[in-house]
């Protein structure tokens, strides 16, 4: 019986405009690391992860390889492809890449590069959920009131203990995440994670209660956050 891989993907194409940085964000330094250095060493350092393939704009991958993947010694990266046009198009590219490295069974994880203070647990409790059904969303139950809004006017409030904030990662069996994303590819279908793209399908999606901590560093302000955190858990050094 062949023993079961795991593999992550983990898109880092983004332009991050909102940070106001000279460099793409996930390049930007956190607490004496690039973002996205600190986000593969979680996995790097995960026994559960068997390999690891980054997404990077085209004209970075050099750039990557070299400070990134090179300068920290990542062994368990396998390759960078070029991302897509949209989020969903570079996670396709990811998926792509792995077709002749994984079995329709084999779990995969798709995480944000910019999401680093992700715990192995997590990544653990993920995989485990995704072998039994069909995908799982890590995610944090909404702590504020949300509003539905149309035209600057509220129209409803949803119930706030129905509402979870999603994270990532989010992981499934290869197959089902490979097929999700070729029908959406096919029919034009652009979802706003790769969750959804199963939701559609009427798969199984089951919520794995995530970490308030796991933010996505978008903005100056959540790098701040995320050096707090870092310092909080005595992991604020360079690795």
């Amino acid at each position: 019986m062949t023993t079961s891989r795991t593999f992550a993907v983990i898109p880092a194409a983004g332009m991050g405009k909102r940070m106001g940085a000279s460099i793409n964000k996930q390049y930007l330094q956190l607490a004496g690391m690039p973002i996205v250095a600190r986000t593969i060493s979680v996995f790097e350092n995960a026994p559960c992860i068997d390999g690891i393939l980054l997404v990077t704009p085209a004209d970075e991958i050099p750039y990557c390889r070299e400070h990134v993947v090179d300068a920290y010694g990542f062994r368990k990266v396998v390759d960078i492809v070029p991302g897509g046009k949209e989020r969903q198009n570079s996670v396709m590219n990811g998926l792509r890449a792995l077709q002749g490295r994984m079995g329709e069974h084999d779990v995969v994880l798709i995480h944000d590069g910019v999401r680093p203070l992700i715990s192995p647990e997590l990544l653990q409790e993920s995989i485990a959920v995704a072998r039994a059904c069909d995908g799982a969303l890590v995610a944090v139950p909404a702590k504020d009131t949300i509003k539905t809004v149309r035209d600057g006017f509220v129209i409803a409030t949803p119930d706030r203990e129905t509402l979870w904030q999603a994270q990532t990662p989010q992981a499934f069996r290869f197959g089902v995440i490979y097929a999700a994303h070729l029908a959406a590819e096919q029919e034009g279908f652009t979802g706003t994670d790769d969750a959804s793209l199963i939701e559609r399908r009427g798969g199984a999606v089951r919520i794995v209660r995530g970490d308030y901590r796991n933010i996505k560093i978008t903005t100056p302000e959540d790098i701040v956050l995320a050096e707090a955190f870092l310092a909080g858990s005595g992991q604020n050094g360079a690795l």
